[in-house]
């Protein structure tokens, strides 16, 4: 089902979303999302998921994940249906999406339907995931759209596995201009970064000395 705006689900399921990623740092447009999901597909609650080992970013510079784990708490404590989930950082190995998603299956049981949230620019590189086909099996994908990718084209999910379309709904109309990479070097420079980041994340931040050298 492709759509967008308040959605509505049939049947007795709990609907739980999943925002996954490497939150170094967790910024506003994150919380943003999420909450935007919240709504939009009468989710229960939404889990962050930090990335233990991000293959994609294999090489690149990350944050240790004790730290990103205590910044998304930080960031998400105030809402009582946001959670934290340390999976991916507590399984050894790189971190993927599907292994995750089989264990959330078996934690919250076969009445759970989960969202996995994700950017449109991620879905471009969905065929590279480790097994979408049984993740296009266990969740329907939220995507969030942006100003000039505002539209999903089913083809090349169909091409992964019949149907896959179905499996997928848009949230349209909540990009945030908010870049990681920008902010670290904010953060490095010595630049506000308020409203970009919650002060207790920004406070964290400058208590651990992180993002000294982002460049």
């Amino acid at each position: 089902m492709c759509g967008s705006g308040r959605l509505r689900w049939s049947g007795s399921n709990v609907n739980i979303g999943i925002l996954g990623g490497t939150f170094d740092p967790i910024h506003a447009a994150h919380l943003i999302v999420a909450e935007e999901a919240m709504e939009r597909l009468e989710l229960e609650e939404v889990v962050f998921v930090p990335a233990g080992e991000p293959w994609m970013k294999a090489g690149e510079p990350v944050s240790p994940a004790h730290h990103r784990l205590n910044m998304v708490r930080l960031a998400i404590m105030c809402n009582p249906f946001f959670r934290l989930s340390s999976a991916e950082v507590e399984r050894e190995g790189p971190s993927y999406t599907v292994d995750t998603l089989v264990e959330m299956e078996a934690d919250y049981g076969e009445d759970a339907r989960f969202f996995f949230i994700l950017g449109v620019d991620s879905l471009k590189e969905f065929h590279r995931w480790k097994d979408p086909e049984r993740i296009l099996q266990l969740a329907v994908l939220a995507v969030v759209t942006r100003p000039e990718i505002s539209s999903v084209d089913p083809r090349l999910l169909d091409e992964l596995r019949r149907g896959a379309a179905e499996r997928v709904v848009t949230l349209d109309g909540i990009h945030i201009g908010i870049s990681a990479t920008d902010l670290r070097h904010r953060f490095t420079q010595g630049r506000s970064t308020r409203y970009l980041v919650c002060e207790q994340v920004a406070r964290y931040i400058a208590e651990h000395g992180l993002y000294k050298d982002a460049g």
